[in-house]
């Protein structure tokens, strides 16, 4: 299956798309102003512990105040510092004021700031660095039991190579970090597949001198302060993305096209050969039709090619999908029907998962099936599909209302709440009073104000359909308020008002 990275850059934002077999799969959008903090390290401060919810606010220096949880303070649970329940206490941990190098684990989302983790990882092509790790792990995704068992003992002849290295190098009178500062745990990533010793020693290497360098940054720095900042989308996708499938990568920058080409040549040789500059008229994303494809994203409804349609609802707490047949009626009978449909959506659903970056509690409401086969079948269908997201997720069973729970690892800003904002006229409730709802509020307000003010006249102000409404349909009760209030009433459209908006004026 082949597959294609498509990066385009602009002075204001970073935009990459993954491509399979010609179909998207993956967008990724950075904002220069804006850029994610997933992977930052930072030297923070505890502003406020909070011992009812084993958790702290840390200073991380962005605008809104970072969140601890003790599960990500600890690399496990420990009986160190335990309260009288058995469980760690958080006081006895932290407290106001402290300084603590820290890693965010989740960007800021709506209200809530960055998730933050005490437990730090560096990440490369081939390896994760766990910094207070003890052991050596290799990704799921590597299937080859024998692929697996060579990279383990290759991974932990080259560790303990370099450490020797080290070991030896601290003999000569020169500065060197506090102790154990290079000690830590290794995970073999998906990329690491076929990988040859002098790649994991050279990667062993940069890794190590990496973290040693934030160790001295942190002697010197004051909190809050950023002692390390993750790679811009551009780079991290050539870590993160580029595996065996990967067959070309396309960049529509010619400076950033020369920067990636360093980079692979740096840390990755095989990543240069995929590197291509797109010097095309017509803009890369407009021929690949990613543009329409974040159009469709952004759409509340999906249509199927079937005559079906996915309606995507995302709300702060989770995310609901529901499938309908809508004008697919079928070639046979009705229970066909419905499992043909749930068997498209499910493909469908799966890759719009990717493309929305849809994060947290996810519930999908398939169409209702009678036959336990093609209940099954719809399962394994969705399980499939989305065993080939790199973004960790899991199907957590059936509820007995039929609905399907999945959950999916969140780290950062979905596809719409990065592009979109809180629409100004219905404040993101999804809709809006109807014209009769708001005419009917504007007679109620008339009496009142009426009352309020001794005037001859009142002047009311609002939308086109409002003023139509009350000058048609309402006539009479507008005649009818007239009289009963003694008091003339004018109507004037207001352009700029959106439909819920009005004004009552004494003239």
């Amino acid at each position: 299956m082949s597959q294609e990275l498509l990066i385009n850059i602009t002075p204001m934002e970073t935009r990459v798309a993954l491509v399979e077999n010609g179909v998207p799969q993956d967008i990724f959008v950075e904002r220069n102003n804006k850029q994610g903090l997933v992977g930052n390290i930072y030297k923070g401060k505890v502003v406020r512990v909070l011992p009812g919810m084993q958790a702290a606010f840390i200073d991380i220096g962005e605008a809104r105040t970072a969140f601890l949880h003790m599960d990500d303070l600890l690399p496990r649970k420990s009986k160190i510092n335990a309260g009288d329940n058995g469980e760690p206490d958080i006081r006895k941990l932290l407290h106001d004021g402290q300084q603590l190098v820290v890693q965010v684990i989740k960007d800021p989302v709506g209200s809530k700031g960055a998730r933050l983790s005490a437990q730090l990882s560096l990440a490369s092509h081939y390896l994760v660095y766990m910094v207070e790790g003890k052991h050596l792990g290799v990704s799921q995704r590597i299937e080859s039991e024998q692929e697996r068992e060579r990279l383990k003992l290759l991974l932990g002849t080259v560790v303990d190579e370099v450490t020797a290295e080290e070991a030896s190098l601290k003999k000569e009178p020169k500065k060197e970090p506090s102790k154990n500062t290079l000690a830590g745990g290794y995970i073999l990533r998906t990329a690491a597949d076929g990988a040859e010793e002098t790649e994991l020693r050279n990667t062993v290497r940069f890794l190590r001198r990496l973290w040693q360098d934030i160790v001295e940054r942190k002697l010197s720095a004051k909190a809050p302060c950023c002692l390390y900042e993750d790679l811009p989308l551009y780079k991290r996708v050539l870590r993160d993305m580029v595996g065996t499938e990967v067959e070309k990568i396309r960049v529509d920058s010619r400076e950033v096209f020369e920067k990636l080409t360093q980079f692979g040549n740096k840390f990755n040789p095989d990543i240069v050969r995929l590197l291509e500059h797109y010097p095309g008229e017509r803009p890369l994303f407009y021929m690949y039709a990613i543009e329409d494809e974040i159009t469709k994203a952004l759409q509340r409804k999906v249509m199927l090619k079937s005559g079906g349609h996915i309606v995507f609802d995302q709300t702060e707490a989770m995310s609901t999908i529901d499938v309908n047949t809508g004008a697919f009626v079928g070639h046979r009978n009705l229970e066909e029907t419905i499992y043909k449909t749930n068997l498209e959506a499910a493909a469908v659903i799966a890759r719009q998962m990717r493309i929305r970056n849809l994060g947290g509690i996810i519930i999908i409401d398939f169409i209702d099936m009678h036959s336990v086969e093609h209940r099954r079948q719809v399962l394994r269908a969705l399980e499939k599909a989305l065993a080939r997201d790199p973004v960790r997720t899991t199907i957590s069973g059936v509820t007995e209302l039929g609905l399907v729970q999945t959950t999916r690892k969140r780290t950062r800003q979905s596809l719409g709440q990065i592009l979109c904002e809180e629409c100004p006229t219905c404040f993101g409730r999804g809709y809006v009073k109807s014209a009769e709802s708001i005419s009917y509020e504007i007679l109620r307000d008339i009496l009142r104000a009426a009352r309020a003010y001794e005037c001859d006249s009142l002047r009311v102000l609002a939308s086109a359909p409002v003023i139509e409404r009350l000058t048609d349909e309402d006539s009479s009760q507008v005649a009818d308020l007239e009289l009963f209030i003694n008091c003339t009433i004018q109507f004037r459209v207001e352009s700029l008002y959106g439909l819920e908006q009005f004004d009552i004026i004494p003239v």
